[in-house]
């Protein structure tokens, strides 16, 4: 079967994608997604108070504002039916091929097309957008014993709901955006949680609330209100990423850090071992307003000490003492820097993403890669955001990708594949531009940094500087093959 445009996933960017697509008059896609209901990263995060972290008004797709939205901060829930009704809405559903994993696309050569072997038979496309998201692959730590653990065990985002917490002793492994999440949200009905942190994290408080109902019918009656409220948000929150390059900034956002620490832990000796030696943002930054109260509970523990090995009953610390645990959670991460779909794509010459990258993720604009044609990357290397939503960069890539099949159909074009040289331009210019960035200079250790001391991660500036770069497609800095 052939399609013009291949689309790998079904969550917000390859929604996105594939509405965007069909408003512009692309009919001719399909989209492949492996699991049997779309969502990406919220309909697998589903863990107890998962939300996100970034403020609702500007986590929503430009062309479908939502005036539904519960909270100033929006619950996984909301968003998952989000992104399930702008399917429907958008008319792209019946374009998903559910169940269908993506087990090879390989470029050829002599056709120019892509050649994809799924789970479900054989394709090919002339475009490939691979739209898997950096948030999609679990990471579980391989701590010895971990196999004779008697109780059950699972990671964050493959949350066990079949699993009850009552009264029971939970080990939550982790200290990043998943774990304060859950931790607040077990910690009333479990027995006891015992929270194994490797390095605490700065945390601000988030000043959640919830929109009142005069609000949501504002915005579903009064035209342009929501707009503006959006803008606003927006403007505020990309303002801060000032302090993201210019780290010597970042202390006056670290104080306000420090007072929201000291007003949730009144005990010194757990205040101590929540205290970060890094500057903040460094690390992603977390919000929340019961992470710290929840951690001054009587029946929570934080332990700070290395994990040595799991037995039946229990995790055991590097100094020999047993902590009893009757579950598992592991709030640890994810693949981020060494995605497995990089192993399936093969380009030019045969080798795959994951072979040219050699562990430290490259392409010009984020989008698209050398040796690699028609290819076009949703949320790839530094396209990440410290300080606003990726659902702006996200649309920002679409609006790129859009242009550059304008431009193939205009020119009459069978390919398009950036200029090695204009790559390694734009790479090195990212390099510079990131070096004096508190990623880099922040003291700590984080996923944002790729196996080679690089930060492939963020995108060193504003949201909106990236948004103009990618508002038309460049064709002098790319190969093109004619028809």
């Amino acid at each position: 079967m052939h399609t013009r445009i291949a689309i790998i996933g079904a969550g917000f960017a390859g929604l996105g994608a594939a509405i965007r697509l069909r408003r512009r008059g692309h009919d001719d896609f399909v989209i492949f997604e492996r699991a049997g209901e779309l969502g990406g990263t919220w309909r697998d995060n589903a863990y107890p108070g998962c939300a996100c972290d970034v403020p609702s008004q500007v986590y929503s797709f430009s062309f479908a504002l939502n005036p539904a939205w519960s909270s100033t901060y929006s619950p996984q829930a909301e968003i998952w039916a989000y992104l399930r009704e702008c399917a429907e809405r958008f008319g792209v559903r019946p374009a998903i091929r559910f169940g269908t994993e993506v087990r090879q696309a390989a470029w050829d050569a002599a056709e120019a097309r892509w050649r994809i072997a799924t789970s479900r038979g054989e394709w090919t496309a002339d475009v490939l957008i691979a739209a898997g998201g950096p948030l999609n692959e679990p990471v579980i730590p391989k701590l010895p014993g971990l196999e004779t653990f008697r109780g059950e065990a699972f990671h964050s985002s493959r949350w066990d709901h079949g699993v009850r917490l009552a009264g029971r002793r939970v080990a939550v492994i982790g200290t990043g955006a998943s774990a304060i999440q859950i931790v607040p949200a077990i910690q009333p009905a479990a027995g006891r949680v015992t929270l194994f942190q490797r390095t605490p994290a700065w945390v601000v408080a988030r000043g959640e609330r919830p929109l009142r109902a005069w609000e949501r019918r504002m915005y579903r009656s009064v035209p342009g209100a929501q707009r503006l409220a959006r803008t606003l948000v927006y403007w505020r929150t990309e303002a801060t990423v000032i302090a993201f390059l210019r780290p010597a900034l970042m202390r006056f956002a670290q104080r306000a850090a420090v007072r929201n620490l000291r007003r949730g832990v009144k005990d010194p000796a757990l205040r101590a071992k929540l205290s970060p030696q890094y500057r903040m943002g460094c690390k992603r930054i977390l919000k929340s307003d019961d992470y710290y109260p929840a951690l001054a509970r009587d029946n929570v523990d934080v332990v700070t000490d290395p994990i040595a090995e799991i037995r039946p009953h229990a995790v055991v610390t590097r100094d020999g003492t047993e902590h009893p645990a009757d579950v598992i959670v592991f709030g640890t991460g994810f693949r981020v820097t060494d995605l497995p779909i990089t192993e399936r794509i093969r380009g030019r010459d045969g080798r795959s993403l994951a072979e040219h990258w050699q562990g430290s993720p490259k392409a010009y604009r984020g989008t698209t890669v050398a040796g690699f044609p028609n290819l076009f990357l949703l949320l790839g290397p530094n396209t990440g955001l410290g300080h606003n939503s990726v659902v702006l960069m996200i649309e920002a890539q679409i609006a790129y990708v859009l242009s550059a099949l304008d431009t193939m159909r205009r020119k009459g074009l069978r390919a398009v594949e950036p200029r090695p040289e204009a790559q390694a331009r734009f790479v090195a210019a990212l390099d510079k531009r990131t070096a004096t960035t508190v990623w880099m200079t922040g003291g700590c250790s984080s996923w944002y940094i790729d196996a080679t001391g690089r930060n492939s991660t963020m995108w060193p500036g504003s949201s909106w500087a990236y948004r103009l770069r990618l508002r038309r497609f460049d064709p002098a800095a790319y190969r093109e093959v004619t028809a």
